[in-house]
């Protein structure tokens, strides 16, 4: 980890084998004052400055101060410096002495003697010069500035510990999190399977035991029972194995251009029995030729996870309505599934894409469900470079909007080429 890093605050700002540009912090000062007081004090030097590449200042150290002054430079002096003495130490018998002193002298007065360490990463990128001068016209002992040397070597190797100890801590924070959230996870699957198998394994219990007893009404009715209480289950448990692929990096993306309609009209037909026994309309206002490039499984999963939850909280009164459409915005179809439902407050509109899962509240039917399908909803959006949002009121419906391209991306043919998994 290189000198510089010790002025990150927020380690989001590191990537791998990139330097990190340095940002003013009271922390950063403070290590980089413990450094400079232990050259000023091994050298015997009056001013001691560290710096630092992109930065408008330098760090200073002077005659008995024990902290840091900030004086004004170039931001390109670090890479004139740079340039100049690339390696390890810089003293009076480098051919490039005396440039780099007119550099310093231009900056922070004049200068008698002076070394200058070069201090670089584990990757070889420099991230700072070390620069040590005076009035004195007696020059710095090799022994002093080699050790002096090893010391910035040994402290940017000390700090990029600290910071390598600090962000594997936040790793194992959000280990912990992960794994507490998909043991709440499971203890709610666990729950919605157990209880329609209850009802199931008893409703086939009382028709392999009393069938002849029963009527053939009391048998419909069962049956009836039984078919929707297996498709909420296998709904249930398509959606959990979607949505294990997605995360689990299983799912091979395969965009390609086709009609919206396709996928509305396999949806209105898997759905329409469940709309028609709620007495819901179900509308699709879909035309035809309305063409987008995505992936169509996800797509058409998107849609029937979208218009199930309008089903699901639109009153089946016979008011109730679930409306697909489409409009075009300049390179994308903006996909709306509308419901005249229950609609949803501010807490939950925030919070319903969140990757969590919780127990959803029920609805107008009774039906419960995990918020599992939407979590699945918002991937398959982002993976097909979309957007998802969200416009409802309570007791006046909801609107869900998903945004589609329309022609192939950059983007898309990179992923398509490689066949990439996500």
């Amino acid at each position: 980890m290189a000198l510089q890093s010790l002025c990150v605050e927020n380690t989001d700002d590191i990537s791998v084998g990139t330097p990190v540009v340095p940002t003013h912090c009271s922390t950063s000062d403070d290590h980089i004052t413990k450094l400079l007081l232990k050259i000023k004090k091994i050298l015997r030097a009056h001013h001691v400055i560290a710096i630092l590449p992109n930065q408008l200042d330098a760090k200073v150290l002077t005659a008995d101060q024990t902290f840091l002054q900030h004086v004004p430079c170039s931001t390109a002096l670090f890479q004139h410096l740079n340039q100049l003495h690339p390696q390890q130490i810089l003293d009076e018998k480098h051919p490039q002495y005396l440039q780099y002193r007119v550099y310093i002298e231009q900056y922070f007065g004049a200068v008698n003697r002076l070394v200058s360490f070069a201090v670089h990463d584990a990757d070889s990128n420099g991230v700072a010069h070390i620069c040590v001068f005076d009035q004195n016209h007696q020059t710095f002992d090799t022994d002093f500035t080699a050790l002096a040397f090893e010391l910035c070597e040994d402290y940017v190797k000390q700090v990029g510990l600290e910071q390598q100890h600090k962000e594997l801590l936040q790793t194992h924070e959000q280990i912990v999190a992960l794994n507490f959230s998909q043991t709440k996870f499971l203890q709610i699957i666990a729950h919605d399977l157990r209880a329609p198998f209850h009802g199931i394994l008893g409703f086939s219990e009382v028709l392999a035991d009393e069938l002849e007893s029963l009527d053939a009404s009391s048998v419909k009715n069962i049956a009836s029972y039984l078919n929707d209480t297996a498709k909420a289950t296998y709904h249930l448990l398509e959606n959990l194995l979607n949505w294990a692929m997605a995360e689990g990096g299983r799912f091979v993306y395969h965009p390609v251009r086709f009609d919206l309609k396709e996928a509305s009209q396999t949806v209105s037909n898997v759905l329409s029995s469940l709309a028609y026994s709620k007495h819901i309309e179900l509308i699709d206002a879909i035309p035809e030729k309305t063409y987008v490039y995505a992936d169509l499984n996800m797509v058409t999963s998107i849609l029937q996870n979208l218009v199930s939850n309008a089903l699901k909280f639109t009153q089946q009164d016979g008011s109730g309505k679930v409306r697909i459409s489409v409009k075009k915005i300049e390179q994308c179809i903006e996909l709306s599934i509308s419901d005249t439902g229950l609609g949803m407050n501010e807490i939950q509109k925030n919070t319903i894409f969140e990757p969590k899962i919780k127990t959803t509240l029920k609805g107008t039917n009774g039906e419960k469900g995990t918020g599992l399908g939407l979590v699945l909803c918002k991937r398959f959006v982002d993976l097909n470079q979309g957007q998802i949002t969200v416009q409802s009121e309570e007791g006046c419906g909801t609107t869900f909007i998903v945004q589609l391209p329309t022609q192939q991306t950059s983007t898309f043919e990179a992923q398509s080429n490689t066949l990439t998994e996500v």
